[in-house]
This record gives C-alpha cells, structure tokens and sequence, in this order.
C-alpha cells in the first residue's frame, strides 16, 4: 500500500470509508472515527502504527497478522469493522458530543439490521457520550442491543498510549474468550 503525500493526508478530511459488514459476524468492531491517514488509504485503521490489527493477531480473533488493505478478508473469520463516526478528523477529540449522540443512534440502527452476535466499540470515552452512560467500564455491558451484546474495549491507537501492546492483547482476548464460551 503506497504511503499518502501530506497533501492527500490533509485532503482526506470529513472523508468515509466504507463498512466491512454483513450478517451472522460473531463481532462487530467500532472505531470512534477515521483518522486522515486511515481517510486517505482507504483502510480501516490503516495508519502504520496503529495496534488494531497485531492485537486482533494475538487476541486469536485471526490465524495471521492482517494489513488494512486486507480488512475485507475480516469478514471471512466473522468480524467486521465500522465506526460510531464516519467524518474523518486530526483526532477523535474534534468530535462533538452531538455527533457522537447521533453517531451511536445510527449505530444501533446498523446493529439492529445486521446483528452481530457482540458489538466492540473500542473507546470507553466514545461509548460513554454515544450510549449516555458516563460510569461505563471496559467488558461487557450491562446493556445490549436486541439480541446484540456491547462490549468496549481501550482504543488500539498509537495515541492511546495508556495501554501497553500485552494489555491490549489480553483485553482483546478476554472478548475473544467470552464469545467462545457462550
């Protein structure tokens, strides 16, 4: 995949990327929102750096380590990927209240038409202000979409830096276990 020029860096964004769905996917991943690097190539967490995919790797969700360009291959091992926001920011801190309100109502819509056995948000602070529950922890929450189980996780952005790759990996793989089991 050729790295983007700052100029198509800087012209992606308010760009969206497209969602890897379809029905029966044992889990739904969601992001908060495109960065402009993953706007500008196209591909869900598609920034080098970004710890997605080697923790979706060492979580087990995959049998190898994938690259973004190869996300469609995701719903193959019954994962998809989409976000609470589509627009493609500098940051996720860009993001109003509103639109993280009005991101996760469509969410739930997305939800309810494909219902994943477990919907993933990765983003404590996103799933609080999107869902309203300003206490919410990372694991399963208490609350469910139909018959679709909410599950948060820690950002596995570069920028996130208050977890270490193995935490990321071992949280990745609490989910991951909790979908074997029930």
């Amino acid at each position: 995949m050729p790295k983007p020029t700052k100029e198509e860096i800087a012209a992606a964004a308010n760009k969206t990327i497209p969602d890897e769905i379809a029905t029966n996917l044992d889990v739904l991943f969601c992001g908060i929102n495109p960065g402009l690097y993953t706007a500008a190539v196209g591909h869900h967490f598609g920034r080098p750096g970004n710890r997605f995919w080697p923790t979706l790797h060492g979580a087990g969700f995959t049998p190898r380590l994938f690259r973004p360009e190869e996300q469609q291959e995701l719903l193959a091992h019954r994962i998809g990927i989409t976000n609470l926001v589509a627009r493609a920011t500098t940051a996720a801190a860009e993001l109003t209240d509103d639109e993280l309100a009005a991101g996760g109502k469509i969410l739930t819509r997305k939800v309810k038409r494909y219902a994943p056995r477990v919907l993933a948000i990765v983003g404590v602070g996103a799933y609080r202000t999107a869902f309203g529950h300003p206490r919410a922890q990372l694991g399963l929450q208490p609350e469910a979409i139909a018959t679709t189980a909410i599950w948060v996780l820690p950002n596995p952005s570069g920028l996130n830096a208050n977890y270490r790759p193995a935490e990321l990996v071992a949280l990745y793989r609490e989910l991951k276990e909790w979908i074997w089991t029930t």
